[in-house]
């Protein structure tokens, strides 16, 4: 399989039209049509179904365009490392994180280092805590900006000096709203909007879950989140509200409004990396970088 058949088969799969995706690779139709056939023939595999408007995906074409997006990030990735001078410190440095406010502290530490060595290039991956730790174990990213605990054996990380209040938010309008601050059993029969870590222990929902004082399974959870955006879309609809880090919203202006916990709940972060991994010259400064801030 070719990387260059990879990146038409993603093309394809992005345009759902062969027609589209030809114009955009310049390539003429019968070119690529024959190209995609040819993969399928070689895997003995249907990747995609061809209807006269538009272009779909079987089950194994979604299984390879995930791959392959995969595979294709790993080799810009390390095409990139190889191809920086090596008189001048230059490359990208790929970094998973949630959304938080203390995040701003690494972006500090990010911009003393472009300060000093402007080739240095900072991507931030969005995603939730489990879609980081697998861009990570991937090789996708180089640090992930996470919460709760990793293996020892396979991960490090760096401590970080702040923590994250989660809190209640909610329309103006909701009885909840009235109240100077939320108790668990105010919330034992509301519905519920929660991020997909605060449901899964292992990342940072324990917390949360303790918090609560009753099963998930006996909470009205009319729905979850990754990005908190999206969230208070659902929130601004009438679908319930939603326990979050404070800080993700700014409420001026809107029919929302954010109420503290009582008992008040924390969650810290931590700056983790894969242990034995292989650093770009621009990783290695960063991390000497954040090391010398935060140990």
């Amino acid at each position: 399989m070719e990387f260059r058949i990879l990146k038409y088969f993603l093309t394809v799969a992005k345009e759902e039209s062969f027609s589209r995706a030809a114009e955009k690779l310049h390539l003429s139709q019968p070119t690529l049509s024959r190209q995609i056939k040819d993969l399928e023939d070689e895997y003995g595999k249907q990747l995609l179904i061809r209807a006269p408007r538009r272009i779909s995906l079987t089950e194994d074409g979604i299984l390879l365009r995930q791959r392959a997006e995969e595979i294709l990030s790993l080799v810009e990735k390390t095409e990139g490392e190889l191809l920086s001078h090596d008189r001048t410190i230059a490359g990208d440095i790929r970094i998973g994180a949630g959304e938080s406010i203390n995040f701003s502290l690494i972006m500090q530490v990010a911009e003393e280092l472009h300060r000093t060595y402007p080739n240095i290039h900072f991507h931030i991956v969005s995603g939730d805590g489990e879609t980081t730790r697998k861009r990570l174990e991937l090789g996708l990213i180089d640090f992930g900006y996470i919460y709760g605990k990793l293996s020892s054996q396979k991960y490090s990380y760096l401590k970080l000096p702040v923590k994250d209040r989660w809190v209640l938010v909610v329309r103006k309008d909701d009885p909840l709203a009235k109240k100077e601050f939320i108790t668990p059993a105010d919330l034992w029969d509301a519905p519920l909007l929660l991020s997909r870590q605060s449901i899964t222990p292992i990342t940072h929902g324990a917390e949360v879950q303790q918090w609560m004082q009753k099963p998930l399974k006996d909470l009205n959870i009319v729905g979850s989140y990754t990005l908190f955006y999206n969230a208070s879309i659902m929130i601004q609809a009438g679908l319930g509200c939603a326990i979050s880090f404070d800080g993700l919203i700014n409420t001026t202006g809107t029919d929302l409004c954010i109420r503290p916990l009582k008992p008040a709940i924390y969650a810290k972060p931590i700056m983790v990396w894969k242990k034995n991994q292989v650093f770009s010259k621009a990783s290695q400064l960063f991390l000497q970088a954040l090391q010398e801030k935060f140990s």
